[in-house]
C-alpha cells in the first residue's frame, strides 16, 4: 500500500464548536430550513463552516448539529473531516437524487445500502479500485426504524454517486441501471468512504427529486409527493438526531 499519512490534517482549532456526536448533513439549503423550523430544540451555536453553515442545537437532554448546504463529493469529504476533528462520531446525510431505476419515482425516499464511486475523492481514501463504498449497518437500520416511525415508505438498495450532472449519459443510465442503481447522486459514497477511513459512522436518506430512467430528464421538485417526502426524511433525521445526541451531562 502507498504512504497514507498526510501533510495536511483537519485540526480541532483554538475554539471548537460542541457539535455533539451526531451531525446532520443537509444537501441543500431548503432542507436545512425545514429542520430548522421542525426541531423544537434551541438553537444555542451557529457559525460559518467554509461555504456552509453549522448550526448546533442543544438542551438539557440532548446536542446535535446540523450543516449545510452541500454539493459534491470533494467538498462532502472536507464537512466530514471537519465534523470529525471536532468529536462527531455519526453523520446522517440528507439530499436529493434523481431515479435511475423504473421503479424508483419522484417523492419516494431513498436509504442507501451502498453506493457505486464515480467520483474522484473516494480514491484518495480507499484502495483507488474500490467501486462500492457502504454506510454504517446498524445506523443505517435506525434510519430506516426513524422513517416508520414518521409514517414513510421506502427503498433500500444502491445509488450511484457521480462527479458530474450534466454528464449523465444514456449510456452511462444504462450501465448503472444494469448493475442495480436505484437513484444518482453527488456525494454519499464519498461520504460514506470518509467517514469509515476516519472511524466514524454515516448513514443517508436520499429524496428523489427527478427521473431519468427513460433516458429523458422529469423532474419532480414542484410535486405534492416529493414535498411530503422530504418533510418526513428531515422529521426522520432529528429523531434519529435526538435518540443519538442525548447528552451524559447537563449543558
Amino acid at each position: 500500500m502507498p504512504e497514507r499519512r498526510a501533510i495536511v490534517n483537519p485540526v480541532k482549532g483554538k475554539k471548537p464548536p460542541r457539535t455533539g456526536s451526531i451531525a446532520i448533513i443537509a444537501a441543500t439549503d431548503s432542507d436545512l430550513q425545514m429542520m430548522a423550523r421542525q426541531t423544537h430544540v434551541p438553537l444555542v451555536e451557529e457559525r460559518k463552516l467554509y461555504m456552509s453553515r453549522l448550526r448546533i442545537y442543544a438542551d438539557q437532554h440532548r446536542r446535535f448539529s446540523i450543516v449545510g448546504p452541500v454539493v459534491g463529493a470533494p467538498y462532502a469529504a472536507m464537512i466530514v473531516e471537519s465534523l470529525g476533528a471536532w468529536d462527531v462520531r455519526q453523520i446522517l446525510f440528507i439530499g436529493w437524487c434523481g431515479g435511475v431505476s423504473i421503479n424508483v419515482k419522484a417523492g419516494d425516499i431513498i436509504v442507501p445500502a451502498s453506493a457505486m464511486v464515480d467520483e474522484g475523492t473516494s480514491g484518495h481514501y480507499c484502495d483507488p479500485t474500490c467501486r462500492v463504498a457502504l454506510p454504517a449497518r446498524q445506523l443505517t437500520h435506525q434510519v430506516q426504524l426513524a422513517l416508520e416511525h414518521h409514517g414513510a415508505h421506502f427503498h433500500n438498495g444502491t445509488i450511484w454517486t457521480t462527479d458530474a450532472i450534466f454528464r449523465e449519459t444514456v449510456e452511462k443510465v444504462r450501465h448503472y441501471q444494469a448493475n442495480g442503481a436505484l437513484a444518482v447522486e453527488m456525494e454519499l459514497s464519498a461520504v460514506f468512504t470518509v467517514a469509515g477511513f476516519r472511524e466514524m459512522e454515516a448513514a443517508g436518506i436520499l429524496v428523489v427529486s427527478d427521473e431519468v430512467s427513460d433516458y429523458r430528464w422529469r423532474p419532480g421538485f414542484r410535486t405534492p409527493a416529493f414535498k411530503s417526502a422530504r418533510q418526513q426524511a428531515c422529521q426522520a433525521a432529528l429523531t434519529l438526531a435526538g435518540c443519538f445526541g442525548v447528552q451524559e451531562g447537563p449543558d
